[in-house]
């Protein structure tokens, strides 16, 4: 109407009256007879609109419709999901930095390695939680709006309508796409939006899956070594047979929606490989299932992981006896430099120790007893000289590095910006329920 076509404002606020007023059991029953969703809602909608009935759908394509709904939903799921993520990055946050000196036994090849803290390996996991979050909010920013583009893209509806007039035209494109809150059109289209977008949605909230199956799998493991564990309720029942059992069903469950999570994107991409030319309708099905179980899979998962980070339960006499099976293995270095600097032989020295630690290695392998290294070492006379140390060379602190200091760091620096668009929706615990 603002661009010249004739279009009354009587017609306007009827159709304006009526955006509610949907007859879903008409609209129904117009799709079973006419076989296309569109245009039984577009029948439907004239019934309630008579007079606005002539003008309703005007120039427009099924796709102008759909997609165009499909690019706010997309857009609207985002800003669902992404104050969800920066929660659970905030109470991993808190979590972090509680336990960021405490020491724990690190691992490589899932075998043990050099000490860290608990609260560095938390990080480890914000900093992938922190790249999903800035590329889910990159992914929302990059969706651009179909806009008003005709049935194959060319606009020729429009342009017949305003009479060859392309500036009015465009016109009609930035207005529509501005009111739909969107900055900018996709300025090339074909019937539909290019289903690469699609990919590009799915492929930021599957690599979101894999971060929080590589997290829940870590608590599992946790778990098993009963380190760290999630929260288990007081009249919760791990096994109906074994009622010992405190099994990480949540982590669990994380780790087999995030499976989920991470298979959809196979379905974009496989969709806009076969797209013929300006479009073919075998995508329509598939989306209508994909785009939505992504969000929804994602959605349960991060209140699930917010749940499990709420209440991650340590224990710490454990990690310390962990820490003590390890530890003299990996002061040996330490034990060498000692006795250099005490006058000792560099090769004398490495020589007994690694005889020593085979015979430690052999009684907790061999006997299943404890590692009695330092044991050992207190009843050579060789290690004399070092003896008053020992008890300084075995300090775990004094193996965890930087650990506190690049938490510290990494939380002020890194996480505490990335959370500052959400400081309002950041309260309020999640209760799963069953």
């Amino acid at each position: 109407q603002s661009l010249g076509l004739s279009i009354t404002d009587e017609q306007i606020q009827e159709m304006e009256a009526n955006l509610d007023n949907i007859d879903f059991k008409m609209a129904a029953e117009e799709e079973k007879k006419l076989r296309h969703d569109v245009m039984a809602h577009v029948h439907t909608f004239a019934y309630c609109c008579p007079k606005a009935a002539a003008i309703i759908h005007l120039g427009a394509t099924s796709c102008y419709v759909g997609d165009n709904t499909d690019l706010i939903v997309l857009r609207d799921g985002f800003n669902l999901l992404l104050p969800k993520l920066a929660r659970v990055i905030s109470r991993l946050a808190d979590f972090a930095e509680k336990y960021a000196d405490m020491p724990a036994l690190g691992f490589t090849h899932y075998q043990p390695a050099q000490l860290t803290t608990v609260g560095k390996r938390c990080c480890l996991w914000i900093q992938d939680l922190c790249m999903d979050l800035q590329n889910l909010e990159r992914a929302r920013d990059d969706l651009r709006f179909r806009g008003v583009k005709g049935t194959t893209g060319t606009q020729a509806s429009f342009l017949q309508l305003f009479e060859g007039d392309h500036s009015k035209v465009e016109e009609l494109d930035r207005l529509v796409t501005a009111k739909a809150g969107f900055k900018r059109a996709y300025m090339v289209t074909g019937q539909t939006y290019s289903r690469k977008v699609d990919i590009g949605v799915l492929a930021v909230l599957a690599s979101l899956g894999a971060s929080i199956h590589k997290i829940c799998t870590d608590i599992r493991l946790l778990a098993n070594l009963k380190e760290i564990e999630e929260p288990f309720e007081k009249d919760q029942i791990g096994s109906s047979a074994m009622p010992y059992k405190r099994n990480p069903m949540r982590s669990e469950r994380c780790c087999s929606l995030a499976r989920h999570l991470m298979t959809l994107v196979m379905d974009p991409l496989q969709t806009a490989a076969v797209q013929w030319f300006e479009r073919t309708l075998d995508d329509s099905a598939n989306r209508r299932v994909c785009l939505a179980e992504a969000f929804l899979t994602a959605d349960i998962i991060l209140s699930t992981l917010q749940n499990v980070s709420e209440g991650l339960v340590v224990y710490p006499k454990v990690i310390e006896r962990r820490i003590r099976q390890e530890l003299p293995f990996m002061a040996t270095e330490n034990i060498i430099m000692a006795m250099v600097k005490a006058g000792g032989n560099r090769q004398d020295c490495h020589e007994k120790i690694r005889v020593l630690s085979q015979q430690a290695a052999a009684v907790v392998k061999q006997e299943g007893g404890d590692n009695d290294f330092i044991a050992r070492v207190r009843a050579d006379p060789y290690f004399s000289p070092i003896h008053k140390q020992l008890e300084s060379l075995l300090d775990p602190s004094s193996f965890t590095g930087r650990a506190p200091q690049q938490v510290a760091k990494f939380l002020k620096e890194e996480v505490q910006p990335a959370l500052i668009p959400y400081q309002s929706e950041m309260g309020g615990k999640i209760e799963l329920a069953l």
